[in-house]
C-alpha cells in the first residue's frame, strides 16, 4: 500500500517574513501556489540569475533544508501568499509521486552552482576561463610540470580529441610521446556501456575544461576534486565511497569546471542521461542524495562569495575557518580543533595571492591561540574563530555604513 504524500499549505498575509537568513535548523521548503515572494541576502554580492522576485511554481529555502544548514536569504511575502511546505523528510516522497519538480530543482540547482562558481572565480581572482577547451593544454602542462604523467597524459590526449586544430595540438603530441613510458592513463576514450569502471590511484577520471555527459557515483575508494588556479593545485573536495559528482556536465551539457582524481584505487558507477532520467522516477533515493549534494555545494558557495566581501584578508581567514566549521558542523565550544587544510590552501580558499599570504598569515598567527601544527591549521579554542569572525564582520559593516554616510553627505 502506498504511503500518502500529504503536504501542508499554509498563508502569509502581504509583508511577512517566511524565512530569516541565519535562522538554524530549516526543516521545511516552500513551493508556491499563488502570489509573490522576494528574496534577499545580507550581503547582496551577485544579483540572483532570474531576479529575486519569485512567483508560482518557484520554490525557496530548499539548499538550508537539505543541507540541514541554517538558512542563506530571507523571504518575504510582497502580496498575500499560499504555499505548499514540503519538509525533508517527505522529500523521496515528493520525488516518487512528482518526478518534474525533482527535476526542476535539481537543474536550476545545476545552473546556479555554475553561474555562483563563475562570479566567485571572478571575485576572488582564481582563474581565466576553465571551461575554455585551450585549459586542456594548461592542465596537461601543469601536471607535467610537476611530474605528474598519468594525469598529463590524459589531459594532452583530452586536449588533442576535442580542439584538433588548436594551436598547441602539435606540441601536446610531442609531450605525450615523451611521458608515455611513464604514464598509466586509463578510459581515455569512453567505449560501449560501461557502467562500473575501475580506477588506479592517481589517475584522472575527467579534466577540467573537459567536455562531459556523464556522472559519477563512488563504488568504493576515493575521488579528490581540484581546479589549476593560479599556476598551483587547489583540492575543493574529498569524496568517498556514496558520494557522487560530475553532475553538473551530465545536466548542462556543459565543460567540467574542476578534474577528478582517482586518490586511490577507485571503483566508480557512471551514469549518463538516460540512466538518470530512470533514476528520477526508479530510484528517489539517490535524486535526495543528488538534491542534499548540490544543497551542500550552494550554501557553501554562497558562505563563500559573502566572504569576498571582507575588505580585511585576516577578517576573510577567520571568516574562512567558521565557515568551515560550519560545514563540517563542527559545535561552537571551548576545544581544540585541527583544520583538514594548511595555510596555502586556508589562503587559496579566500583568493590571497601567493605575494601577499605569508604577511597575512603573520597577522593571523600573533593570536597565540592560531597556530599551524604539522602542516594544518590548529586551534587551540573554537569559540576564538566565531569571535574574531564576528568582529570583522561587524567592522565590515561600520565601515560600510560610515562609507555610505559620507557619499549621501557629497550628494
Amino acid at each position: 500500500m502506498n504511503n500518502p504524500l500529504q503536504l501542508s499549505l499554509v498563508n502569509f498575509k502581504k509583508g511577512a517574513y517566511i524565512i530569516v537568513e541565519g535562522k538554524q535548523k530549516a526543516d521545511c521548503f516552500y513551493i508556491i501556489r499563488s502570489g509573490k515572494v522576494s528574496i534577499s541576502k545580507e550581503v547582496e554580492v551577485v544579483e540572483e540569475e532570474g531576479g529575486n522576485i519569485l512567483a508560482p511554481g518557484d520554490f525557496f529555502g530548499v539548499v538550508s533544508t537539505m543541507s540541514s544548514h541554517s538558512h542563506i536569504e530571507t523571504a518575504q511575502a510582497i502580496t498575500d501568499v499560499t504555499l505548499i511546505a514540503v519538509r525533508r523528510e517527505q522529500y523521496g516522497l515528493l520525488i516518487e509521486r512528482n518526478a518534474p519538480v525533482a527535476m526542476k530543482i535539481i537543474q536550476q540547482f545545476s545552473k546556479k552552482m555554475r553561474y555562483l562558481d563563475a562570479a566567485l572565480a571572478r571575485l576572488t581572482l582564481k582563474s581565466g576561463d576553465s571551461e575554455d577547451i585551450a585549459h586542456l593544454f594548461r592542465v596537461a602542462e601543469y601536471y607535467a610540470r610537476q611530474s605528474q604523467y598519468n594525469l598529463a597524459y590524459y589531459a594532452y590526449h583530452q586536449y588533442i580529441v576535442n580542439s584538433p586544430r588548436g594551436q598547441n595540438v602539435n606540441l601536446a603530441k610531442e609531450r605525450m610521446a615523451k611521458i608515455q613510458p611513464y604514464a598509466k592513463a586509463v578510459y581515455l576514450d569512453i567505449q560501449g556501456e560501461e557502467f562500473t569502471r575501475s580506477y588506479p590511484k592517481n589517475t584522472m577520471i575527467f579534466s577540467e575544461a573537459q567536455p562531459g555527459k556523464e556522472m559519477y557515483i563512488i563504488q568504493k575508494g576515493s575521488v579528490k576534486i581540484t581546479k589549476i588556479q593560479n599556476d598551483n593545485e587547489v583540492m575543493l573536495a574529498l569524496l568517498k565511497a556514496g558520494d557522487m559528482f560530475g553532475e553538473m556536465s551530465l545536466l548542462e551539457d556543459k565543460p567540467r569546471s574542476a578534474s577528478a582524481i582517482a586518490h586511490e584505487d577507485t571503483v566508480l558507477m557512471a551514469v549518463n542521461k538516460a540512466n538518470f532520467t530512470r533514476m528520477v522516477s526508479n530510484q528517489p533515493q539517490l535524486i535526495s542524495k543528488l538534491t542534499q549534494i548540490l544543497s551542500e555545494r550552494i550554501w557553501f558557495i554562497y558562505k563563500q562569495l559573502a566572504n569576498t566581501q571582507l575588505s580585511d584578508p585576516v577578517g576573510r581567514l577567520y571568516d574562512a575557518l567558521l565557515i568551515q566549521l560550519e560545514k563540517l558542523r563542527i559545535p561552537i565550544s571551548s576545544e581544540a580543533y585541527t583544520f583538514d587544510l594548511g595555510p596555502r590552501e586556508l589562503g587559496n580558499m579566500v583568493g590571497l595571492p601567493k605575494e601577499e599570504l605569508n604577511l597575512v598569515l603573520q597577522k593571523l598567527f600573533q593570536n597565540s591561540k592560531v597556530k599551524i601544527v604539522d602542516n594544518h591549521v590548529y586551534v587551540s579554542d573554537i569559540e576564538e574563530i566565531e569571535k574574531q569572525a564576528k568582529y570583522y564582520r561587524k567592522m565590515e559593516k561600520i565601515e560600510k555604513a560610515r562609507r555610505q554616510g559620507s557619499m549621501n553627505l557629497r550628494k
